[in-house]
């Protein structure tokens, strides 16, 4: 027998369902974060300036939300209890959330469900390669191309440093920090990247998707811990520049999305929604994991693929794809197959025929267990 934790708590009733609760996984958009309670001592943050009336809740949905949920009704009732209440902790402690669990159990979804039912608009998303370093998600700076524009000015106008240096100098980095009008704007130049814009200072916060860390270099999960820890960090090349220029307009992350940063520091108002996806490849740190909650989220059952299925491919889908689901579920006991996997195959069955070769290739495990 089910023990209650372990129901979806969109099914198990309203009695079930706790009053501290913001995040409720029964995917009707509603603004209880508003009404949230304030962050722990130990987690309040800067005041924040310059709000972005266009940050105001509710948000716009984000672009990819039916991509991502299904285009027929926003799933909810996929977590069971226990993991809802791990996600309402993270967001009241303001704490980011370290979601593991097999290929196809949600866990990218998940940071677009609470975007969507809190109605916090795009997703931040930051995926993570061997490559990644912490810089990448913070801010870029085009130095060169700022050289090239300055050149290209000193061409256009003339500049007696210029002269000086002889005909065939470019101005140097000096010249660039040196704050002389004719110089372009270092604003232009800069781009704060997903988890920079993250931190800015909304009223309210933005959802950061760190998508699949587990394939970072080994140092990056410590590279990370002063940022979430303190919410905040300085872009030297902004910090350098005269009082005259305390205040400078740069790019983020959303597309023509601009903001004001002061004295070269960043620092949040509402820490952001970070959820960090893992499958569970590789061991983190003891403390990256003391600044996260942790969540290994179990695989959709039953009644949660026929949820997943029927907001994807429509109700109509659940009645046709019965067999199909049955077959995925007594392969899934023995193998790991992703459920991308299975509403590929019932797509191909609703589109026409599934002759069981194509539907093996289709259902092939993705852990090379072809036995």
């Amino acid at each position: 027998m089910t023990s209650p934790t372990e129901e979806p708590l969109g099914q198990s009733g309203p009695e079930a369902r706790a009053d501290w609760l913001i995040f409720r996984d029964d995917g009707q958009p509603h603004l209880a974060i508003e009404s949230m309670p304030g962050p722990p001592p130990w987690r309040r943050f800067g005041p924040g300036t310059r709000f972005d009336p266009a940050w105001s809740l509710p948000r716009p949905p984000d672009p990819g939300l039916e991509r991502r949920l299904g285009p027929r009704g926003m799933r909810g009732g996929t977590l069971i209890a226990k993991e809802i209440e791990l996600i309402n902790a993270a967001m009241l402690l303001r704490r980011p959330l370290l979601v593991s669990g097999k290929p196809g159990s949600g866990k990218s979804s998940l940071a677009y469900s609470l975007a969507f039912e809190l109605q916090l608009g795009r997703i931040l998303r930051w995926p993570i390669t061997s490559r990644s370093t912490l810089r990448d998600g913070l801010y870029r700076y085009d130095a060169i191309g700022r050289l090239h524009e300055a050149g290209r000015q000193v061409g256009m106008f003339g500049d007696s440093r210029a002269d000086r240096r002889g005909p065939d100098s470019q101005p140097s980095t000096d010249d660039i920090g040196s704050g002389t009008s004719r110089l372009p704007e270092i604003g232009r130049f800069l781009q704060l990247g997903p988890l920079g814009t993250a931190l800015l200072p909304y009223k309210h916060p933005r959802v950061l998707l760190i998508d699949e860390i587990d394939k970072s270099d080994i140092d990056f999960p410590n590279d990370l811990l002063n940022i979430l820890e303190d919410g905040e960090f300085e872009i030297p090349e902004l910090a350098r520049l005269p009082a005259a220029q305390r205040e400078v307009e740069v790019r983020t992350d959303d597309p023509d999305g601009a903001a004001f940063v002061t004295a070269g520091r960043v620092q949040c108002s509402a820490f952001p929604i970070i959820v960090l996806t893992s499958n569970g490849e590789r061991e983190f740190p003891p403390a990256f994991r003391r600044r996260c909650i942790q969540i290994n989220l179990a695989e959709p059952d039953l009644p949660a693929l026929q949820r997943i299925i029927s907001a994807q491919l429509g109700p109509e889908s659940t009645a046709a794809s019965e067999r199909l689901v049955e077959y995925f579920l007594r392969q899934k006991n023995q193998r790991t197959i992703a459920t991308d996997q299975l509403l590929n195959a019932i797509y191909l069955r609703m589109s026409g025929e599934l002759p069981d070769r194509l539907r093996d290739g289709i259902l092939r495990p993705i852990d090379g267990s072809d036995g």
